[in-house]
């Protein structure tokens, strides 16, 4: 067992006495932590039902948007479903990738340096935990702009472009994500396994290339989510405003705006719910003076389980994203609020274009 304070990093322990192991990579930290110990915190049994559960909500998402948009023709919800799908499928693929590693590490409870001497899985598993954790908030902010746009000036954008664009945003969103991810690899931060010895993250150290990174990844997520609700409180305050409005001439489906809007705005609170915690406790964690993290790398036990309960909160998103769109689709609210069932109008704010598009029978007749 390694003992707090001891200078050089320790392998994980292992269920038999072996010889000494080859030297071990950087993303290997003194954890005080037992065999016996790390059998009960490490379900197999939670990973799995956990992850099966999230792949199953997602598959089911990604079913249900399939159909959306076959039917769907209104063309300011195609490029909102093209977001969804985006979001979806990152939420399933990043239920898959990490899950995977987790739920081998529980179920065998492999030697994680006899395995990964040179930490290869460890800094693909990090990369793929912050990939897949910063894409959905920066997804979820390219919706709260697309719907910002769309509710404002709705006529602003050629139809046909609608979806490209919008899957150029995804892709932009994803290399963005991915870009951020791979600097602890090139040198800025760096990738460590985590308490108990079965997933690997950023680095909670007082080193600079630590705080930077934790700070970097913290800061980028928290701006996230603020800029999606300061568009989202625009949005809804625009929609209300014009909800109300029995003088509107330009004819768009009102309960389409209502439905997306309502979606995004579960979207927002679900990543806000499981994601600020995380990001607020990993940049007061790295800001913390004096620092937490000891010159030998071992991390307080009380900051090991706050880090290994907030990361498990974090993972709920995943989940609740998909149950938000199969939840708040308009078959589901037209029960809750029949009145969507009537459609109304939505003008745009541009008068000029309210105008033009003015059905006759309301227009002033001309004098002769």
């Amino acid at each position: 067992m390694c003992l707090l304070g001891e200078g050089a990093p320790c392998p994980m322990p292992t269920p038999h006495n072996a010889s000494a192991p080859a030297p071990l990579g950087p993303c290997f930290r003194p954890m005080n932590i037992s065999w016996e110990e790390r059998q009960l915190i490490a379900s197999p049994w939670f990973a799995s039902i956990f992850g099966l559960v999230g792949l199953a909500s997602n598959l089911l998402a990604l079913a249900v948007l399939a159909g959306a948009r076959r039917v769907s023709s209104y063309r300011a919800r195609s490029s909102f479903l093209t977001f969804l799908c985006g979001l979806v499928l990152t939420d399933f693929l990043g239920l898959f990738v990490t899950g995977s590693v987790a739920v081998s590490q529980h179920v065998t409870l492999f030697d994680w340096a006899g395995t990964d001497p040179g930490c290869h899985l460890c800094r693909f598993m990090g990369v793929a935990m912050v990939f897949f954790g910063l894409s959905p908030l920066l997804l979820g902010t390219a919706m709260a702009v697309e719907r910002f746009v769309g509710i404002n000036q709705p006529f602003s954008r050629p139809a046909s472009a609608s979806q490209r664009r919008a899957w150029t945003t995804v892709g932009l969103v994803w290399a963005a994500a991915f870009g951020l991810g791979l600097l602890p690899v090139v040198g800025l931060g760096r990738y460590t396994v985590q308490y108990p010895g079965s997933w690997c993250f950023l680095t909670l150290g007082s080193q600079v290339g630590d705080v930077t990174f934790g700070l970097l990844f913290a800061l980028l997520g928290a701006f996230s989510v603020g800029l999606s609700f300061v568009f989202n409180t625009i949005s809804v305050v625009t929609l209300c405003r014009v909800y109300h409005d029995q003088e509107a001439a330009c004819q768009r489906p009102r309960d389409s705006e209502v439905e997306m809007m309502a979606q995004l705005l579960g979207i927002m609170v679900v990543a806000t719910v499981c994601w600020m915690p995380l990001l607020v406790f990993i940049a007061q964690t790295v800001l913390q003076s004096p620092p937490v993290m000891l010159p030998s790398g071992q991390l307080p036990r009380p900051t090991e389980r706050l880090l290994l309960i907030y990361l498990r909160v974090a993972t709920w998103n995943q989940i609740l994203d998909p149950w938000v769109y199969i939840l708040f689709r308009r078959a589901v609210l037209k029960r809750i609020y029949p009145r969507l069932t009537v459609r109304r109008s939505i003008p745009s704010l541009d008068p000029a274009i309210s105008r033009t598009l003015q059905p006759k029978s309301t227009r002033e007749p001309r004098l002769p």
